[in-house]
């Protein structure tokens, strides 16, 4: 006997109902449970009766109409144990199993063609039904841990449409959500060995999580140079959010791209043995853009800036040309910003440090992950939008030939929802792949333990959320607001969640499910970003050269 046969009606006739339908409304029904008596009750087994979030059964004329259970009553309420209770089970209609000419049910689908008649009866998923309900076996899937209503049953995803739709993973502090990305991307990855992702780690906890299998790109390794930026970017470097900085933008805006013909001009030169007056070179500015990803020197800047300088009429102008001077000269020396102004050469490079960050080749390190714990805290900002306009860029001009994940975590702070907060770039940036991406083949992961102080048009766009535990009603009003699905009353669940337990709805499963994650292996498990005082109280500091280090250290990360 196959599998689809399994799923007929005769092998549910020696399996009691639970109760009938007695209600239908739209995409719900009120079920009436069999057993109102309380002797009934105490005598049952636990398995034997609908609990929150149990897939029940009902069988309709031409199909399976499965619901979701979503709240639990009881209907004139009587003290007296002897006394007959109405026992009521709401139901949000999720799916069905349509009935072939064989009278098998081969094939489940979402949404009810075939809604339930009055009395109908009502009976628990059986283990074949869930299996059939949440098995993808025609499509590319990953297994990342079980039903909270079976155990035996596994939680599953539809990978495609995980990426494809973007995702999000929300949950308050202390809910596992690190260990929920870890899992996922791992999973991912074991299954796509030539995946490219990049994980934005505003905490640097996620490198034991992958190992070997990932480039760990750290304040100690990242070369990113100030000529990858826009212009708003190269501002908020320089000159930072400072008010009153029109006049030093506008000679910004001036001499960048003058620096920019020079340099490709001397290019060009070098390449053919031409020689070209310094006077033409500095006119060819036109040529180029201030946003041009082309490469210019620091040293160019400031001589043009000079030259600026030297042919103004009024020498009380020269205030702005002498702060901003003064500021370029200030961050390129830095030694915070090395991974920008470091290098002692300027060299086209643009195609080698994309290949790092991208992994072409894969090079057996599907996963880039970008530690931001140690850079400059004014140019974290920066550094993301960087890196995630560029992703877009680069799906954008290699034709979508070469797909791209980027997880962003703590993403409330690149994308908050007060427009006035955060690095516009950054939200433009992120906004762009949310809107735009799945077209070329970028797609967007985001985490956070902050969901209300996320940008809701972004959250909207993604299609696939784990939403783990939430107590904060503003925090799950906001969840609430962005599934897709017609039973969003599963989210009353949200704030009795364990630790590793999620409630998953969107395109990337079946059907909006509790579920319970996999456990990561001990040496995967992400670093702990929580303090343990009773830990560290136990052992007293008597190294002199302690205090020393830490004043080191504040000292040089300038502070």
């Amino acid at each position: 006997m196959n599998e689809a046969s399994l799923t007929t009606s005769e092998e549910h006739r020696e399996i009691p109902p639970v109760g009938r339908i007695v209600s239908v409304t739209g995409s719900r029904a009120i079920v009436h449970l069999a057993g109102c008596q309380k002797a009934d009750a105490a005598s049952a087994l636990p398995a034997q009766r609908p609990e929150m979030g149990t897939l029940l059964r009902i069988e309709a004329a031409s199909s399976m109409v499965f619901g979701l259970v979503t709240a639990l009553r009881v209907e004139s309420y009587e003290a007296a144990s002897t006394v007959a209770e109405t026992w009521i089970a709401e139901l949000d209609l999720v799916g069905e199993l349509l009935m072939n000419d064989k009278g098998e049910y081969p094939t489940f689908r979402r949404g009810v063609t075939a809604y339930p008649n009055l009395g109908d009866e009502v009976y628990l998923a059986t283990q074949q039904e869930l299996r059939k309900t949440f098995a993808h076996d025609d499509e590319a899937t990953i297994e990342i841990g079980q039903l909270t209503q079976d155990s035996s049953i596994p939680a599953v995803l539809k990978v495609d449409e995980l990426l494809g739709k973007h995702f999000a993973i929300l949950g308050t502090t202390g809910t596992g959500k690190s260990c929920t990305v870890a899992l996922l991307l791992r999973s991912i990855l074991w299954d796509n060995p030539l995946a490219h992702v990049l994980l934005i780690d505003p905490h640097n906890e996620y490198s034991a999580s992958f190992g070997q299998a990932a480039e760990v790109v750290s304040p100690e390794n990242l070369y990113l140079p100030y000529w990858f930026l826009t212009f708003q970017e190269i501002v908020e470097v320089f000159l930072g959010d400072r008010p009153n900085s029109l006049a030093e933008q506008e000679i910004l805006a001036d001499v960048i791209p003058a620096a920019k013909a020079r340099y490709a001009h001397g290019q060009q030169r070098n390449a053919r043995g031409a020689q070209k007056s310094p006077r033409a070179r500095l006119n060819d500015g036109p040529a180029y853009t201030v946003d041009s990803p082309v490469p210019y020197r620091i040293s160019d800047v400031l001589d043009l800036i000079l030259d600026r300088m030297g042919r103004l009429e009024h020498k009380n102008s020269l205030g702005p040309y002498k702060l901003l001077k003064s500021r370029i000269e200030s961050v390129s020396k830095d030694p915070r910003f090395a991974f920008m102004f470091g290098s002692v050469t300027v060299n086209d490079d643009m195609s080698s440090i994309l290949s790092r960050l991208f992994r072409i080749p894969v090079n057996n390190k599907p996963i880039t992950i970008l530690e931001l714990t140690g850079l400059p805290s004014e140019v974290i900002n920066v550094v993301v939008s960087v890196i995630t306009r560029m992703t877009f860029d680069f799906a954008l001009w290699s034709n979508g030939l070469v797909p791209v994940t980027i997880v962003c975590e703590e993403a409330h702070r690149y994308i908050p929802k007060d427009p006035n907060a955060g690095f516009e770039p950054t939200r433009r940036a992120i906004s762009r792949i949310a809107k735009e991406g799945r077209k070329y083949g970028v797609s967007l992961g985001i985490v956070t333990q902050r969901p209300t102080e996320l940008d809701p048009t972004i959250v909207s766009q993604c299609n696939t959320v784990f939403a783990m535990r939430m107590s904060n009603e503003l925090d799950q009003a906001m969840v609430r607001a962005a599934i897709p699905d017609a039973a969003e009353s599963v989210l009353e669940f949200l704030p009795s969640l364990g630790t590793g337990e999620a409630i998953a709805f969107g395109d990337g499963v079946t059907l909006p499910a509790r579920l319970r994650f996999h456990m990561l292996p001990e040496h995967a498990m992400p670093h702990s970003t929580t303090a343990k005082f009773s830990e560290k109280w136990s052992k007293n500091i008597t190294d002199p050269k302690f205090m020393e280090a830490v004043i080191r250290r504040w000292r040089s990360a300038g502070h």
